[in-house]
């Protein structure tokens, strides 16, 4: 299934499923004193039933909204007489009321059919044709129809997967349907989401996710979980000896896993990705939008973006709305958002957001309550605050900053004839993207300290002065580099950093043992604000790479993905510039080949130029944002 999506939606549903089957056994379960529970097999237009759980109010003095949530991670618990401990996007939905609705999608768990992962949306549809749209219109059509007490409006949230149904639902939708949540939402595979980043496959979280979730024969009684043996506690250790990809996928067993296997398939932006595009289907959207996602997701961070940016685009009658945080994936539907990784931001940005944003959306559109959101709410970091707009990104002027000589990063454009900086990239001894042992993708890794890649003779450090002004940065940064290669192929990964002051305090130790003397100190630390890798036979196209020619100047340009952040007054900014993130990102052999499916020998240590001269100037160009 959708590869980080699935991850990360299953880390957020799995534990969502233990509260709601294991409520302390002392503690009065509030959903059973206030709801009754049904469970229905409900018929799609093609003779099929989905599993579905309906939680109806006791009384019915008023009649209430549908508030569903449509999953591929099991409805449990399952039985009239088990029931969820909470309901509901959030707390407040338990405390106002609702009719809570969940769905196994279908051919999952209790519901009939075939499971198709990422099923294309179809267009041309006949009668009895389904796609997630159809299965969506065909459950709400059911239950405005047949649920006692229902006010015939209906709203859908899900994060991660979850997500990525609430996107196919709002497309042709019911009407009744009025309200939807598409939350850090599976959005196009390739581009950006979990499979792939610019073409560089994004390895630790699909290797370590397709290792245990598989395929089940039965679809209503999931496989024994096995913890995969990876026989080390070190990621790099580990993805190093893996080895090509597709041998050593075969050699641990994971090959046979189609989900998986389908990664090292298709390594190009072709037709079997293109069909899980769905964000070119927002068209016509008629429901109310509020699309939620965090700034350090690093499972979907792109998904929620593309999402409001189409339909502002396809759809501009749709009444569209974005909230992005200071979070990790799906984390503000639980944590209180006060902390990420080192970074304190000092208030429960979850918790607020779940009261003055998400509610209040959903009471406005569901039940006439309230004035309802501002069309874009924006946690700004580096300033830690909350900012509503407009629009996004607000459209203000732009800032070019280039790569200079010495390791400076300048508004000056270079006036040399001929420059650059040169590194020798060795994909037997790529570089780490976290300093520390770790196995797999760290969810916090896009708050981690920098120091260490600094110190790399294989990274490229260029950074500003100490700023004399705030510098608030609002949407994309784009990405102009001048490079060349001794190789055919390369990857460049850019990451733009916030370097905080020499005398920036560490918070109090308050640990019960002595303060240890690896503690992270924060003075000079260097937060990864936004980072990004680009596989270079992707540079003038995702459907047909090219190869470089060896030492011949070419060009790369893309887009990190959005940030709202202030670099603080006495901070400095800097990139850096590597050819590998690993094992975050599988290894370029730097040799023009399928990379799946290269030889150990296809390995090969390359030497990479970026320029900086006045015909061959790289640079970073800033959206910058009001204070």
């Amino acid at each position: 299934m959708r590869h980080r999506l699935l991850l990360a939606a299953l880390a957020v549903s799995c534990a969502a499923l233990l509260s709601a089957q294991q409520p302390p056994a002392d503690a009065p379960n509030p959903v059973r004193a206030a709801y009754t529970k049904y469970e229905h097999m409900i018929p799609m237009r093609d003779g099929v039933k989905l599993f579905t759980s309906v939680y109806v109010p006791k009384t019915c003095d008023t009649p209430y909204p549908i508030v569903m949530q449509r999953t591929p991670y099991s409805v449990a618990p399952y039985g009239i007489d088990n029931y969820r401990t909470t309901i509901g996007p959030s707390e407040h939905f338990l405390k106002e009321g609702i009719i809570a609705v969940y769905q196994d999608v279908r051919g999952r768990y209790l519901s009939e059919g075939e499971w198709v992962e990422v099923r294309p949306h179809n267009p041309k549809k006949g009668p009895r044709d389904i796609d997630e749209s159809t299965d969506t219109w065909d459950t709400i059509d059911w239950l405005v129809k047949h649920v006692p007490c229902n006010n015939g409006r209906v709203g859908m949230w899900g994060i991660s997967y979850p997500g990525f149904y609430v996107s196919a639902g709002m497309i042709d939708a019911h009407p009744a349907l009025k309200a939807v949540s598409p939350q850090a939402p599976v959005t196009d595979y390739y581009l950006g989401d979990d499979s792939f980043h610019n073409g560089a496959f994004m390895l630790a979280a699909n290797f370590g996710f397709y290792a245990s979730f598989k395929p089940r024969p039965d679809p209503t009684r999931p496989l024994p979980s096995v913890p995969f043996d990876y026989g080390t506690p070190s990621g790099y250790e580990f993805y190093r000896q893996l080895g090509p990809l597709w041998a050593g996928a075969e050699r641990h067993g994971v090959l046979a896993n189609p989900y998986y296997r389908l990664n090292l398939e298709h390594t190009t932006y072709d037709d079997f990705w293109k069909a899980r595009s769905i964000w070119k289907h927002f068209k016509g959207i008629a429901p109310a939008v509020l699309t939620v996602g965090g700034w350090y997701d690093a499972e979907d961070l792109a998904g929620p973006l593309l999402t409001y940016r189409t339909i502002r685009a396809e759809s501009p009658s749709t009444k569209n709305h974005l909230v992005m945080g200071p979070w990790t994936h799906g984390s503000w539907s639980r944590d209180t958002g006060r902390a990420v990784g080192n970074l304190d931001f000092g208030q429960d940005t979850s918790a607020w957001y779940r009261e003055h944003v998400e509610f209040p959306f959903f009471m406005q559109h569901l039940k006439d309550k309230g004035k309802g959101v501002a069309p874009v709410t924006m946690y700004e970091t580096g300033t830690n605050r909350w900012r509503t707009f407009d629009a996004w990104p607000p459209g203000a002027a732009k800032q070019t900053m280039y790569l200079g000589a010495g390791g400076a990063l300048t508004t000056t454009a270079p006036g040399d004839a001929e420059a650059y900086d040169q590194y020798l990239s060795d994909p037997n001894r790529p570089v780490p993207y976290v300093g520390h042992v770790q196995m797999g993708m760290q969810r916090d890794y896009m708050t981690e300290d920098q120091r260490f890649a600094a110190t790399r003779p294989d990274v490229l450090v260029y950074a500003t002065a100490p700023l004399e002004e705030d510098l608030t940065v609002h949407g994309p940064i784009s990405v102009d580099l001048h490079v060349s290669t001794s190789g055919t192929d390369s990857d460049f990964v850019v990451k733009v950093i916030d370097v905080f002051p020499a005398d920036y305090p560490t918070p109090e130790w308050k640990g019960p043992m002595p303060e240890p003397a690896n503690r992270v100190r924060m003075g000079g630390y260097q937060q990864l604000v936004r980072g990004e890798p680009f596989r270079g036979k992707f540079r003038q196209s995702f459907e047909k790479p090219v190869p470089f020619v060896p030492d011949q100047p070419d060009r790369i340009r893309f887009d990190l993905p959005d940030m709202a952040h202030t670099f603080r007054r006495g901070h400095r900014l800097m990139v850096q510039v590597q050819s590998s993130w690993f094992p975050l990102t599988d290894r370029n052999p730097q040799v023009f080949t399928d990379i799946p499916k290269a030889r150990p020998e296809d390995f090969k240590a390359a030497t990479q130029r970026v320029y900086r001269s006045k015909a061959r100037p790289s640079s970073i160009t800033l959206p910058l944002g009001s204070q």
